[in-house]
């Protein structure tokens, strides 16, 4: 039960129009609702031109911003930053980034980032998350219904891409169950030549989405849909969404780079068990994934900004 003193916060979301930092902050955001009652606005920081001095000094530009003024504001996105510094003083207000930032941590309140960006061992001010805030809620109940889907990223600085290899896999995968419905979405990186043979494999057991027609929900919709989801690793807010729905998560293969953060994060994973590897497929079709116990970010994140930045709760 909230203490008696207990109010609202009022919570600015700062966004740079990417879609992966949009999911992180919807996730926080409507946690910080459910748990808290916060009163959530989002200000898109590309929209405002602000100079480095005022970054540099905390001086706040105008903002054609909410008329509450806020307790919180969390930026994601290297977009968002020269905007948060510069409201890092307004008063009252306490500052958050999510993510490993290019200036002090001393500069904001606080910090969420995840553990493979190799966050300073032990701050008060910091949260450490294994991967990264998204959007999804766990589900209560997974499906008994034969339904997989698998979501197909594309080249990047964290893994050598192959289109042979994943398309190998993905057919591999169709041909040892058969009897099961398969659901495939590519991505904006996604290339043309592995969208091309995605979409020969359509029949009355396979659907292929194109994703530049799927809505903000879809994702989540799909994941409540399916007893078994499979991601290609190169995509880590896609394979720690489908870990966040509690549906069992597989990882196709690819060798990955030397030094990718984003590589040891997948890495840690697997090690913990939340996803399986495509040597262990049976597993995740079975629904035998080892059991490492929920993960969901967003919630323990909130609870985390709740019990130490809001007001009213004797932090």
């Amino acid at each position: 039960m909230a203490a008696p003193d207990f109010r609202p916060p009022v919570v600015w979301l700062l966004q740079d129009d990417r879609p992966g930092h949009i999911s992180q902050l919807r996730g926080l955001g409507n946690r910080l609702r459910v748990l808290a009652g916060a009163d959530i606005s989002s200000i898109d920081a590309t929209q405002v031109k602000v100079p480095l001095w005022r970054a540099l000094l905390g001086v706040a530009p105008a903002l054609d911003a909410p008329p509450n003024r806020p307790d919180l504001v969390i930026a994601a996105g290297h977009g968002t930053h020269r905007l948060l510094l510069a409201l890092r003083r307004r008063k009252n207000a306490k500052t958050v980034v999510l993510m490993k930032p290019g200036f002090p941590l001393g500069w904001v309140t606080a910090a969420i980032i995840p553990a493979h960006d190799n966050p300073p061992a032990d701050p008060k001010n910091i949260l450490v998350t294994e991967g990264v805030i998204n959007a999804v809620t766990p589900l209560a109940r997974i499906t008994e219904k034969p339904e997989a889907l698998i979501l197909v990223g594309g080249p990047s600085d964290h893994f050598q891409w192959d289109d042979d290899l994943v398309v190998g896999q993905i057919t591999e995968l169709m041909g040892r169950y058969r009897e099961w419905r398969w659901t495939i979405s590519a991505s904006r990186r996604t290339p043309d030549s592995v969208v091309s043979r995605l979409n020969e494999m359509a029949n009355l057991k396979v659907t292929v989405v194109d994703h530049t027609r799927t809505h903000q929900n879809w994702l989540t919709h799909q994941l409540s849909a399916s007893r078994a989801a499979w991601v290609t690793p190169d995509s880590g807010s896609m394979v720690c969404e489908a870990i966040t729905s509690s549906v069992p998560t597989g990882i196709f293969e690819l060798a990955s780079k030397p030094g990718s953060r984003v590589a040891n994060g997948i890495n840690r994973l697997l090690e913990k068990g939340y996803v399986a590897s495509w040597a262990n497929h049976a597993t995740v079709m079975a629904g035998r994934i080892s059991d490492s116990g929920q993960l969901w970010e967003a919630d323990r994140a909130a609870r985390w900004l709740i019990r130490n930045l809001t007001p009213g709760t004797g932090a």
